[in-house]
């Protein structure tokens, strides 16, 4: 335990009262099939918003090779973290991970980078809600849809986590449903046409059937295709509110990891094949839908399937709450943020003060990139999410790494069949991914933020809260534990 007021690695500890983790309690209800439905789900909005941007970044086989290499980097990670999930079975997730391999500076930083993405990321989704929305009843203002959609799905995360897993569970299968209509659908009425997939302008000395937009599309395309499996990640949050972490935790992460590789081929092949082809599905804000007019017309059964796929957006837009929640929740339970964005309501132990907060900020930053008019504010959304993600998957998988070869001593119930050369091509992936999110100069600006609020935090985290943190938070006694064997070996 560290000394109260003593400087560990550039940080002080304060001593917190008797009643401090009382009031910040979450409560065990999750199994493993619970786990994958909140894995899946905070992913499958991928398949119905988003990766699409990605056909007129690269054109089709730009965007499936895209698709195919970042494959490989969630499979890398996931197994990682797979392992990493039972060493350290704590809220903070990828903070945890880190801040015992790289300090709590690292940690720091993960866990920002993690909020950027949990934060914008329903933004994102928020964004495709209400272009499906819209296309439906186009008097309403997007704002609208955005409001009630965060009062609706934030009150449902407050309200309990056993509420929240099971209707995060039931609207993943009712979208995975929609899907396996469209996938059928798409290839029995002969809507799908495999020249449809190659009508992406080419640019000049580009081949239109190949690489349209060349090798650099396949570059510019890394962010979308990324789309297909972003926060599939955030299952180790959870790890506090796992009935048996050890047995449920990796299962989950690979059984959904495998259904989304499943789900993205089917998605990128037939939906880029409906319609006007890949050049308008590649602009659409509502691409399913865009291919259910292609597949059924303009009645009411696209109508009704329109509906009906929204619950794929939700289905992200409400887990991924659950997210930033409980990254706010573990950041400030460890003195990182200000301690009382940690509280937890007496009625249901969920973080609500995180969750209210997160809503907020998300909704905020919609509205305002929508009122800057960028054109493309999904895109634009996507692109800043993606960018705090794969910061974080880089520090991730090289903090497996570096674990691997300091704590070797570190109880490791679950190892990945992948070790450390999975890890090493994983990180060398997200870090390629992360150099594109500058491909694109539309999109620039957002990035650009992205990093201004990372640099913000760091700098009141340098001034602030350094000085504040909680040594009796799980992630950060048991890295202060580990260290004070490591200084009596030596």
């Amino acid at each position: 335990m560290a000394e109260t007021g003593k400087e560990i690695g550039g940080v002080r500890y304060e001593s917190v009262e008797k009643d401090y983790f009382e009031n910040r309690q979450l409560h065990r209800k999750a199994g493993w099939v619970l786990l994958w439905g909140l894995g899946v789900g905070a992913v499958i909005s991928g398949d119905f918003f988003g990766w699409n941007f990605g056909l007129t970044a690269g054109g089709f086989w730009g965007l499936t090779i895209a698709t195919f290499l970042m494959a490989i980097m969630y499979l890398c990670m996931v197994y990682s973290i797979a392992e990493l999930s039972t060493a350290l079975p704590h809220a903070g997730g990828f903070y945890s991970f880190t801040r015992n391999a790289f300090g709590p500076w690292g940690g720091f930083i993960v866990g920002v980078t993690d909020l950027i993405e949990y934060v914008i990321t329903p933004a994102v989704i928020v964004v495709g809600i209400g272009g499906y929305l819209n296309a439906l009843i186009p008097s309403v203002p997007l704002w609208v849809w955005w409001l009630a959609s965060y009062a609706i799905f934030v009150g449902i995360n407050i309200w309990g986590v056993e509420l929240t897993l099971k209707v995060g569970l039931g609207v993943t299968l009712i979208s995975m449903v929609v899907l396996a209509i469209f996938y059928v659908a798409a290839i029995s009425s002969g809507a799908f046409r495999w020249e449809l997939l190659f009508n992406v302008p080419a640019d000049p000395g580009q081949s239109a059937t190949w690489l349209p937009k060349g090798w650099g599309g396949v570059f510019a395309a890394l962010p979308f295709a990324i789309w297909f499996y972003l926060a599939i990640e955030e299952l180790p949050l959870a790890a506090e509110e796992t009935v048996d972490t050890v047995r449920d935790m990796p299962k989950a992460l690979i059984l959904g990891i495998f259904t989304l590789l499943v789900l993205s081929l089917f998605t990128l092949i037939l939906n880029s094949g409906v319609g006007g082809g890949a050049a308008v599905i590649g602009e659409s804000l509502a691409p399913l839908n865009d291919g259910f007019l292609a597949i059924f017309g303009g009645g009411a059964t696209t109508v009704l399937l329109t509906l009906i796929a929204l619950t794929g957006l939700v289905a992200s837009f409400h887990t991924i709450i659950y997210a930033y929640g409980r990254v706010y929740f573990a950041l400030s339970r460890a003195g990182y943020l200000p301690r009382w964005i940690s509280l937890t309501s007496t009625r249901f132990k969920t973080p609500h003060v995180g969750l209210i907060l997160g809503g907020v900020i998300g909704f905020v930053v919609a509205v305002i990139l929508d009122l800057v008019g960028t054109g493309v504010v999904g895109a634009a959304l996507l692109n800043m999410a993606v960018f705090g993600a794969v910061i974080s998957y880089t520090a991730v998988m090289l903090s497996y790494i570096k674990l691997n070869r300091d704590r070797p001593d570190l109880p490791r119930p679950y190892k990945s069949p992948l070790g450390v050369p999975g890890a090493a091509v994983g990180a060398t992936l997200s870090f390629i991914a992360l150099l594109a999110c500058f491909a694109n100069p539309d999109y620039r600006p957002g990035v650009y933020g992205v990093a201004v609020f990372l640099v913000v935090n760091v700098l009141y985290f340098a001034f602030v809260t350094r000085h504040r943190l909680v040594a009796q938070a799980p992630e950060e006694e048991v890295a202060l534990m580990a260290a004070a064997q490591r200084e009596l070996k030596h």
